[in-house]
């Protein structure tokens, strides 16, 4: 029988706030275990919490973002359960009033666009961390982890295929990173998801069994942990078997995903009405300024690059993969002034190329060595034929070492285009000249040869002669003019 798998994904973004949402406690990565906790986030009796008003202005944006409605008075609620790295035996959440229900997140995925619907997004805290290898095969907690914000996005079984997953994952990275709300950073546990997963006839619209799949942090964990789920699944199915709803766990050394526990449903977490907070209104003053902070997300502005600057898909995507890319490639383009579509597109190859071979992150582009107004006036001197292409680039290198403009650097090192027209000529007829045989082959009809040419008298002049000037004059001389 064929089966079609069944996706759903509910992705976990810390929020990038400087202190925990019921607490003033630091939400610093890498601190010594325990060391940013207090009453409140340890769960001491009495301790009360209050709301971190900057974690609901964050969860805002990305409701907004994501063109949720956002739910005038949301509650939160105890979810209950036992773990070590859960002190208070509960963790905050929300359950039955969620902050914001509804909306869609656009996808770009092999050049196919599509909407994976939102059933909601809420907040809560985090849990601590148990790590399983401590001396003497003890179990070690550290609670820097619990009550640091987090949105959790549910999204409906919207997705049939792994890469497509991943993919959402990525794109809900870029628009959080975008909207400034959180740096996205998987290994540090700032971004990941569980993913359920069901197979079904094809046709048949009835849900099959899900598992769901725990804490992946990673998009190509989220990728092979479900392409092994479907193929786990479709297996069993195969057989004859049942797919037995559980939660389980993807082990990358092996591939595979490993039975943890049966699957939870709400009933058992017992959920009940927080009674230390209050319910929490979103006034329209709040909502409007949430509004007025949205940037140009992501896909939008790839689109903008793409229909107004006339880039290509390749450029455009590469360009908004961070927003302070996007930002340096606009601000070059901006202090370039009056730029074609030819000089657009080649400050924006010359970021790709020059500028990320040179800075680890793509988002480093906000502090780079050379600014954008330091790059568009060495493109300027490409424009005015001052310097050529490939100097541009050695160029370049120079003020990355040593921050001097293009043109100091230029002409402290005789790097000019040469302005001797006579004296391109005569390297150009020298070249012909020591090179009788490639002479004869361009005649006979290998026109492509004609590199050959160009290469030697770029050698020769080290660079310098007009790339434009080079070209004319030896399809001139190889033509037979004089």
């Amino acid at each position: 029988m064929s089966y079609e798998a069944v996706i759903g994904l509910e992705i976990h973004v810390q929020l990038g706030t400087r202190t925990k949402i019921f607490c003033g406690c630091s939400t610093a990565f890498g601190a010594p275990p325990n060391e940013h906790v207090c009453p409140v986030c340890s769960g001491q009796p009495g301790a009360m919490p209050v709301l971190n008003a900057e974690v609901v202005r964050y969860a805002l944006r990305m409701a907004l973002a994501c063109g949720c409605d956002v739910r005038r008075d949301s509650r939160f609620a105890r979810k209950n359960y036992f773990y070590p790295d859960l002190p208070k035996g509960y963790q905050v959440s929300q359950h039955e009033k969620p902050l914001a229900e509804g909306g869609a997140i656009e996808v770009l995925h092999e050049g196919e666009r599509f909407s994976v619907r939102l059933n909601r997004i809420h907040l809560e805290e985090d849990a601590g961390k148990t790590t399983h290898d401590g001396p003497g095969h003890t179990s070690l907690v550290d609670l820097n982890r619990a009550g640091v914000p987090l949105i959790e996005i549910v999204t409906e079984p919207d997705l049939s295929d792994a890469a497509a997953a991943a993919e959402t994952m990525r794109t809900v990275r870029g628009i959080v990173r975008a909207l400034g709300i959180s740096d996205g950073n998987m290994q540090e546990g700032s971004l990941r998801c569980d993913a359920n997963v069901s197979l079904r006839p094809v046709g048949q619209r009835t849900l099959g069994t899900k598992t769901e799949i725990k804490n992946l942090n990673s998009f190509r964990f989220v990728q092979r942990a479900l392409e092994f789920e479907i193929a786990r699944q479709r297996a069993l199915l195969d057989g004859g078997g049942q797919v037995v709803q559980e939660t389980r766990l993807y082990d990358d050394a092996r591939g595979v995903t490993l039975s943890m526990r049966s699957k939870e449903e709400a009933h058992d977490y017992r959920y009940f009405p927080e009674p230390d907070l209050p319910v929490l209104v979103i006034a329209e003053a709040e909502l409007a300024a949430a509004r007025a902070e949205l940037p140009e997300l992501p896909l939008a502005r790839r689109q903008r690059f793409i229909d107004v600057l006339s880039l290509t898909d390749d450029e455009a995507s590469e360009l908004v993969r961070e927003r302070e890319l996007g930002d340096y490639f606009e601000a070059v383009v901006a202090a370039l002034g009056d730029a074609d579509a030819r000089e657009i597109k080649r400050a924006a190859n010359f970021i790709r190329t020059e500028l990320l071979s040179r800075i680890d992150d793509a988002r480093d582009a906000a502090s780079a060595r050379v600014a954008p107004q330091r790059l568009a006036e060495l493109l300027a001197l490409v424009r005015a034929d001052r310097v050529s292409s490939k100097l541009a680039k050695t160029i370049f290198a120079k003020m990355w070492d040593n921050r001097r403009s293009a043109e100091e650097i230029a002409r402290a090192e005789d790097l000019f285009v040469e302005q001797d027209s006579a004296a391109v000529v005569a390297e150009v007829e020298r070249v012909l000249a020591a090179s009788p045989e490639e002479v004869a082959q361009y005649r006979s009809g290998k026109t492509k040869i004609i590199g050959y040419f160009v290469g030697q008298v770029m050698k020769a002049t080290r660079g310098k002669a007009p790339p434009q000037l080079v070209n004319q004059l030896l399809r001139e001389k190889l033509a037979g003019d004089d």
